[in-house]
């Protein structure tokens, strides 16, 4: 997936709150795209709470590979306002969109649903390697049962092997990329740390 990552030519650098604004929007997009091949592959999920409980799953996994990138790539003071950022602004715009699609439920309750479900993922996650190629299999696997919990009985069988094969890889490349590109720097090196509480 091909996403606009760079910023003007001869702009000067950027604050962490302004490249989580920017990932924000990249993640959201890549939560869509994600979802748009699955469903034109087969995947059953009309728009509905099912529907936003994917982007909401697919954007906790774009996250946790935005954060494996950032934490190689700034000091504590910008990953954390990078990591506040980028969180606070994909709640934010999945909150807009489900509550102005489906109604019923206000928009800050939406925001905070989204963040419990994240601080969730984070510690879940944390237990999974990332390396310079990207997540590891455990990773990658873990994302693929999130996913596969949320499908119709039918879709489980190839949907985990889709997350797993082709939606999680393509995924993680174009938000490690893409933040890369944000940052001006070149690919992160592999490490683990402990993942950050965002709220």
């Amino acid at each position: 997936m091909r996403v606009h990552s760079r910023w003007f030519r001869g702009a000067a650098s950027r604050s962490a709150p302004e490249v989580a604004g920017a990932m924000a929007f990249i993640a959201w997009r890549v939560a869509r795209s994600m979802l748009a091949r699955m469903r034109k592959a087969g995947f059953t999920v009309d728009a509905g709470p099912r529907y936003f409980d994917f982007i909401a799953e697919a954007l906790a996994f774009t996250i946790q590979v935005a954060w494996r990138v950032a934490r190689e790539r700034m000091d504590e003071s910008a990953r954390d306002a990078f990591m506040h950022g980028i969180a606070t602004r994909c709640a934010a715009i999945l909150a807009d969109n489900q509550s102005e699609l489906l109604g019923g439920q206000a928009s800050d309750a939406i925001e905070a649903q989204f963040i419990v479900r994240l601080n969730l993922r984070f510690e879940e996650y944390a237990e999974f390697a990332h390396g310079p190629e990207g997540p590891g299999f455990a990773f990658l696997r873990y994302f693929a049962s999130l996913v596969r919990d949320l499908a119709p009985e039918n879709d489980r069988p190839w949907v985990h092997d889709q997350v797993i094969a082709i939606e999680g890889p393509e995924a993680a490349e174009t938000v490690a990329r893409a933040l890369v590109d944000l940052l001006g720097e070149s690919p992160p090196s592999a490490s683990r740390r402990a993942a950050p509480r965002t709220a």
